[in-house]
């Protein structure tokens, strides 16, 4: 499949030879322009003036508004948006509020990039009702492909507000001339520019598998927005035209403030007080006449554009006519003053909307702005109050987020965490890099440092310094630490081949109280996986078990979705396809199953209580001895926190409260309950399946639930754990399992009495465990050195990004050696030899391996058992005979 930049490209070159039949020729002819070609780079625009160049800063002369903008109308950050929602609402749109920049809705990028993001898939394809039509919303996005650009251009942010004009129409409805006429309003109107200070260009647009024609709009030199008519989707088989026509506007709002000012910087008009709070914090004095030559020319040092970057600040050196490493020292102190306060201010959105840092996922990227901001700081010698710039950045947008302050002291507690680990990393990398700088290091060395091991570019050309060495640190450092780290594109998983079969009812949902029942055999694969036309059996799936029972007298130990089909395991089926036959599921185990699912709910709302709403759930597995629940939270739990989510778990239950399960257009879901109801990853279709405990929680969920929270019974808590970073998991019983739990630990309560043949159990006990606590801290200090030993050595056995390994070794020792040893894109696998095989795996989000499925089938081929999730998995095997074999597929599997 073509990629974007392909597909654009193409498309540009056709709609650019039928100009008519793509752009609003009409609109842009009755306003006195004409069309012409760029005599610099090629394009086409249109202009009412007689200029032979395009409105690109490169072939026009830079910025041109800076002290002299042609707007009649000054707008501050605020009131941009203010004004803009205001006149588009006269002309018809509903202005809505942001979404998160946590794209919970979707599977396929952490956070939103556009404001067309909150509308893919379902919107665009015509699948789902927009929350308004046409609609304008000050969608706050982040992208990590500019890190290095930050407070060098004067444009370039990672977190930045996108306003969004959408129009979701039929083809019948489609009015490109007044859409382009409304975008045009608010240049005329909102800004005060006569058409003589803008400039149209000729372009197109492709993202998220939809791409059309569009126009850019320039004023002296600056892009305050794109236009884009998305009318297809690429497909694997080719493109097609969407089943509506969608405009698509993103306009930047900090260019329109900045556009609007003629301020030397967009940082100065975007985060007024926070610029002025570290100006003077830092005693920097900005050269502010340098400052204003340079801005204009800052455009050519964008690190994307430019072939060689040095040979640039040469060019804008001569052209504003200072010394090149007088001009960089100046533009680099104020770019590291600029760039902390663009970071914050995107730490404290995607921390507000439930996002952490971390060394995996999108929370890698967050991390990686945050030690930036840092660094800068350490570079300059600045003392800066990171929670004082959080808490001036919530007070100066709550006219338009007013959430954000509300979070801010929660913000800030995350980020003194993050600070001082930090700073932990930083001591042990100075140990550590004394030893590797005696060798070479190249770019390459440079990004696996970061990538394994956090530490900092600068620190590494600071130490060699000393030495007196140079190590060259690339100018677009960040952005490709943060390309290391894009998601890949999971492998999807064959089914049994029965995706030709009909839909099965689900029975399940139509009663969850049916235990058994009559369906028609539809097919039978491999004389065990067994199709019904209907059933009550409920599939694997959302981190539930799948139920047991019979069909006939053939007992069923597992069942499956394949895409709309259920499929059933069992064993030796005594009946044939077209047989009618009755069934019956195992119901003691349904409704344990049940206990745990709806106690997962409730534990999940209770630790976003107690932790805060960055809480949300990252993974769960509901088994029928006991269960867990993987929540996004920054620190290992504490026993009073532990403590206070079981409390009020039960405090939950014991108020008898009756859920209500209902399906929603998906909506009006979102606009009922917000985007919490996606908990543990995005849920596909144009209806959601809401479990609600009113008052409480409601999620997105396709699994069996309680009717009343006293159904589900006492919960305990076990213990928790902190199994990677930014992820602790909490594993409980609940009902039948919490009874059991309690009986089995009054059992071994009076057996201690007996064995420590004293009354006082907790006397008794206390000497015991403090002899049993010095025996454990030797035994888990050889442990530790041990696994430290074996770490060391298998650093090196990666093939490429994928590590699999047999070792002498229990689930411990396994699990501390996949901590050490995993990354956002690598691949572990881990066999410990003992009395039985223990596995454990890890895979990063940007592998795009499946390690729980993997462990499953590797297990199964052991004699054992095992599973888990996407990015964590376990199990055991018996069979050590098959080992080596089972090895050697997998490296050849892993790393084909």
């Amino acid at each position: 499949m073509p990629t974007d930049k392909e597909i654009k490209a193409e498309l540009k070159k056709k709609a650019q030879q039928s100009p008519e039949q793509y752009y609003p020729v009409n609109v842009l002819k009755s306003e006195g322009f004409s069309r012409k070609r760029c005599t610099a780079c090629g394009n086409f625009f249109w202009s009412v003036t007689e200029t032979r160049v395009c409105g690109n800063p490169e072939c026009s002369g830079g910025f041109r508004f800076i002290g002299n903008s042609p707007a009649r109308k000054k707008l501050d950050y605020v009131k941009v948006w203010k004004e803009f929602s205001k006149l588009f609402k006269k002309l018809g749109y509903t202005p809505i509020k942001r979404y998160p920049v946590t794209a919970r809705w979707r599977d396929d990028t952490d956070f939103v990039q556009a404001s067309i993001y909150n509308f893919q898939p379902y919107v665009v394809s015509g699948e789902v009702e927009p929350p308004a039509n046409p609609l304008v919303v000050p969608q706050f996005c982040l992208r990590f492909n500019d890190i290095d650009n930050v407070g060098v251009t004067g444009s370039h942010y990672t977190g930045f507000v996108m306003i969004g004009q959408h129009a979701f129409l039929p083809e019948d409805a489609w009015d490109q001339e007044k859409i382009f006429s409304d975008i045009h309003q608010w240049l005329k109107l909102g800004l005060g520019l006569p058409n003589e200070e803008v400039t149209f260009h000729e372009d197109a647009w492709a993202g998220g598998g939809n791409f059309g024609p569009s126009m850019e709009y320039f004023s002296r030199g600056l892009e305050l927005g794109n236009q884009v008519y998305m009318l297809y989707q690429m497909t694997p088989s080719g493109h097609k035209n969407l089943p509506l026509r969608v405009c698509d506007m993103g306009m930047g709002h900090e260019r329109n403030a900045w556009f609007s000012l003629g301020k030397s910087t967009s940082y100065e008009t975007t985060f007024p007080p926070v610029v002025e709070y570290l100006k003077r914090t830092t005693g920097i004095a900005l050269d502010e006449q340098l400052m204003r030559a340079f801005l204009p020319y800052a455009s050519y040092l964008n690190i994307d554009e430019t072939e060689n970057i040095d040979a640039s600040w040469k060019s804008v050196s001569e052209k504003v006519g200072i010394d090149m490493q007088t001009l960089k020292k100046s533009v680099l102190e104020a770019a590291a003053l600029y760039s902390i306060a663009e970071h914050t201010r995107a730490l404290l959105v995607a921390i507000s909307d439930g996002a952490l840092p971390s060394n995996v996922g999108g929370g890698y990227n967050l991390r990686v702005i945050l030690r930036r901001a840092l660094s800068f700081a350490d570079e300059y010698g600045w003392d800066v109050d990171f929670g004082k710039l959080v808490e001036l950045h919530g007070k100066y947008l709550k006219p338009l987020f007013p959430e954000l302050s509300k979070n801010a002291r929660h913000v800030n507690e995350i980020l003194e965490i993050e600070a001082q680990r930090y700073k932990q990393t930083k001591e042990k990398s100075r140990q550590l890099v004394g030893r590797i700088i005696r060798a070479d290091i190249d770019e390459q060395k440079l990004l696996e440092l970061y990538d394994s091991y956090g530490i900092a570019p600068e620190i590494i050309r600071e130490e060699a310094q000393k030495l007196g060495k140079n190590v060259s640190v690339p100018d677009n450092f960040y952005a490709r630490v943060a390309e290391l780290h894009k998601p890949a594109m999971a492998a999807e998983k064959e089914g049994p081949g029965v995706e030709d079969l009909p839909d099965t009812a689900l029975l399940y949902y139509e009663d969850q109280s049916m235990q058994s029942f009559e369906a028609t055999v539809l097919r039978i694969v491999d004389n065990k996986f067994v199709v019904l036309n209907r059933t009550c059996f409920y599939p694997r799936g959302g981190g539930q078990e799948p139920d047991f029972g019979f069909i006939g007298s053939s007992r069923v130990y597992d069942v499956e979705k394949a895409g709309t089909v259920v499929v059933h395991h069992a064993e030796n089926p005594g009946f044939k396809e077209g047989d009618t036959v009755k069934a019956a599921i195992d119901w003691e185990r349904r409704r344990q199953l049940t206990q745990h699912h709806t106690a997962t709910h409730i534990i999940n709302a209770a630790a976003r209580n107690v932790l805060g709403g960055h809480a949300f759930q990252a993974g769960a597995f509901k088994g029928e001895q006991k269960a867990h629940i993987d929540i996004t939270h920054y620190n290992a739990l504490t026993d009073t926190e532990l403590e206070t989510i079981e409390r009020s778990a039960n405090a939950i239950v014991s108020k008898s409260i009756t859920s209500k399960i209902r399906v929603l257009p998906r909506t009006d879901a979102e606009k009922k309950f917000g985007f919490s109801v996606y908990q543990g990853g995005a849920v596909p279709g144009r209806t959601l399946r809401i479990v609600e405990i009113p008052h409480v929680d409601a999620e997105a969920c396709g699994g069996t639930h309680a009717g009343n929270t006293k159904d589900v019974g006492e919960i305990i808590i076990l213990r928790s754990e902190r199994i990677q970073d930014g992820i602790v998991r909490i594993e409980f019983v609940a009902g039948k399992a919490a009874e059991n739990y309690r009986k089995k630990f009054a059992e071994l309560l009076a057996e201690s009495r007996e064995i420590l043949q004293s009354e006082n159990v907790v006397q008794a006990t206390k000497l015991l465990f403090e002899e049993w606590k010095h025996l454990k801290k030797r035994v888990e200090e050889k442990v530790r050195v041990r696994s430290e030993k074996k770490t060391d050595v298998l650093r090196t056995s990666f093939t490429g990004n994928v590590l699999v390994e047999k070792l002498d070794a229990d689930m411990q020792e396994l699990q501390g050696i996949s901590k050490s040893l995993s990354g956002d894109d690598k691949v572990l696998l881990l066999f410990g030899v003992k009395e039985k095989i223990f596995v454990f795996g890890s895979a990063g989000k940007a592998s795009g391996a499946d390690i729980g499925e993997i462990i499953r089938r590797v297990c199964e081929k052991l004699g054992g058992k095992g599973g888990g999730l996407r990015h964590l998995g376990q199990g055991v095997g018996y069979n050590k005979e098959l080992l080596d074999n089972v090895i050697e597929d997998l490296k050849k599997e892993l790393s084909g």
